[in-house]
């Protein structure tokens, strides 16, 4: 008898390697390498972050993180541990300070996509994975230097650790699951503080109410992983405690930092962290459709199905029932909530879009065996808003092309890789219009490469140009080889200014705070006199298109940033009250503008 052919093993390798979920993986992570290593730091606060992480690397008190050598407490300091690490090893480059971000993006899509797999089935898995690596708001959380890639990252595997805790059929399983929650609550709290508490806690709390499962609140498996949580927080408190100003510095990590955010407190300007990015009604319910970019539509389609299946009794089928509810539980309340609080940024509202992600992971696997009218225009719909954004990338790629003061002129590799992406943008969402109606599975594949085929294309050329008008970095080195062997003394600067002196320039300047008033203006001319050789930085108001004689070639040539000192836009009305003059005008193309000030006493 014939032995069976077997196939040579390198034929199983080329299977994987084509299988769905390794190309889902080769389209997130490339998608995920151009945001997150092809780009400079971009205002706002990466610069700040960046920073913050340079000098994680070399300081040797780690508890608190330092702002151009002063104690920052606004976040804990993982995010500033893990990032100053590459930068130890590779230097200051965007992409070594980002490193982290493509683990933190890579444990949030397994996180949600197991979740995903787990209650609503395997191509549930997939889709999941996919919406929380591409949704707008999530993939520029992912991709900024900031601490809310962590924070994403540790909320997603904490959700998985609730549901598998929550629908435990055994005591074991029970507390496996609830402390994996805990253990990823420990690591989301040393991200971003006890914001990482807000979905998971809303989650449970939810489900409890939901479902009338009111002993659930008094399982022991529930609780014993806060001794878990309690070490990871309080060893790291301990340290803060012990170290200099230790009880000030927990004050603002704990109480200006957290409660601040939700009302006014008693304390100094610079901690009345609910007098920034103030909140108005309804503004992430208004901004929404946005955060959920290009699944808009798709998300609006699975909660109509999930409300239409429960009215009707269908929503138990295969336990579907379930991931909905867990869907809403773990975000909708926290929409809610933040939508009270006196602070309002878009980034908030990432810890809440697993549960989104999972709403239309259930969605996706229902649409293999039964999709409607419905359904069909939500996939439809999405590719028209995929379309548009074609439309609108078009639009940039030709400005950035047409941009006179532009420091890096459009190439032919330029024109090349946009019209490569666009035109398969174009192609793909076609195809997803076609094939919306007989296989919703390609449809829903067409759309996702649509997507990642804007974010590989035209959008890594916009960033190469922004890099030029966001290019910091150069402007701070400019000023530190004008200034050099003379005192520095930084005027009213914010975060960003004292971050890019800091690593750039001079890590030991003088500083006077703002807000330019008399009393400011006084001291530093106090300073100034006992030190005549000073020269001073101010950001200059306002950031307008500089007028291409203002710019040397430096920006075209890489030899000097210096603008003439008779820039007509300058308004420095208190120059002859401090007795200065302005020694050099330092601008970046549509971005900052600083100039650098001398003595004007004879």
């Amino acid at each position: 008898m014939r032995a069976p052919v077997r196939k040579p093993k390198y034929a199983d390798s080329l299977k994987a390697l084509s299988s769905p979920l390794a190309l889902l993986s080769a389209c997130l992570l490339l998608c995920y390498c151009v945001g997150i290593l092809g780009r400079g730091y971009w205002t706002p606060d990466e610069p700040r972050e960046a920073d913050l992480a340079w000098r994680m690397s070399w300081q040797p008190e780690k508890a608190v993180p330092l702002l151009a050598g002063e104690p920052f407490c606004e976040k804990p300091p993982l995010t500033y541990w893990l990032a100053a690490v590459p930068i130890r090893l590779f230097g200051t480059a965007a992409w070594s300070a980002r490193l982290p971000n493509l683990l933190y993006a890579v444990i949030a899509a397994i996180g949600v996509g197991l979740l995903a797999r787990r209650s609503a089935g395997p191509f549930a898995g997939g889709v999941a994975a996919a919406a929380i690596s591409t949704f707008l708001l999530s993939y520029q959380a992912a991709i900024w230097l900031a601490t809310d890639a962590p924070l994403l990252a540790a909320v997603s595997i904490a959700l998985l650790g609730a549901y598998a805790g929550f629908y435990a059929m055994t005591s074991a399983e029970r507390l496996r699951g609830y402390t994996l929650m805990h253990a990823a609550l420990g690591i989301g709290f040393l991200s971003k503080s006890a914001a990482a508490w807000m979905v998971p806690a809303l989650t449970v709390l939810t489900l409890v109410l939901w479902e009338r499962r009111w002993r659930e609140l008094l399982r022991w498996e529930l609780y014993v992983g806060l001794l878990l949580q309690a070490v990871m927080i309080l060893t790291w408190v301990w340290f803060v405690y012990a170290g200099t100003d230790g009880p000030a510095h927990l004050k603002v990590f704990f109480w200006n930092n957290l409660i601040g955010r939700f009302t006014r407190l008693d304390a100094p300007s610079e901690l009345q962290y609910a007098a920034a990015h103030r909140n108005s009604p309804g503004k992430y319910l208004i901004e929404l459709p946005l955060y959920l970019f290009p699944w808009t539509f798709a998300v609006a389609a699975a909660a109509r199905r999930a409300w239409v299946e429960r009215n009707s009794g269908e929503s138990g089928r295969g336990g579907g029932d379930r991931a909905v509810r867990f869907a809403f539980a773990s975000s909708v309340p926290a929409l809610v909530l933040l939508s009270f609080a006196a602070t309002a940024r878009n980034v908030y509202l990432a810890p809440a879009l697993p549960g989104v992600a999972l709403l239309l992971a259930w969605w996706a696997q229902r649409l293999l065996s039964d999709r409607d009218r419905w359904d069909v225009l939500a996939v439809r719909a999405t590719a028209g808003w995929l379309l548009l954004a074609v439309i609108a990338a078009i639009g940039a790629v030709s400005l950035i092309a047409a941009d006179a003061s532009s420091a890096m002129p459009a190439s032919s590799e330029f024109f090349m890789i946009s019209a490569i992406g666009l035109s398969a943008a174009t192609a793909l969402a076609i195809r997803a219009w076609r094939s919306a109606r007989l296989d919703g599975q390609r449809a829903l594949w067409s759309l996702l490469l649509a997507y990642c085929a804007l974010l590989v294309g035209p959008a890594s050329q916009v960033y190469r140009q922004v890099d030029a008008w966001q290019d910091l970095a150069a402007i701070a080195a400019a000023i530190g080889r004008d200034a050099a062997a003379k005192p520095l003394i930084l005027f009213a600067p914010d975060e960003t200014t004292r971050a890019i002196i800091d690593m750039y320039a001079r890590d030991r300047v003088g500083l006077i705070p703002g807000p330019v008033d008399a009393r400011a203006i006084l001291r530093l001319r106090t300073q100034t006199t006992a030190a005549p050789q000073s020269l001073i930085v101010v950001q200059l108001p306002g950031s307008p298109r500089p007028d291409a004689r203002q710019i040397t070639g430096f920006l075209k040539s890489g030899r000097d940033i210096a603008a003439p000192a008779h820039d007509p836009a300058l308004e420095l009305p208190w120059l002859a009250a401090a007795q200065l003059r302005v020694a050099k005008i330092y601008v970046l193309p549509h971005g900052r503008r600083y100039a650098l000030l001398e003595s004007a006493a004879p």
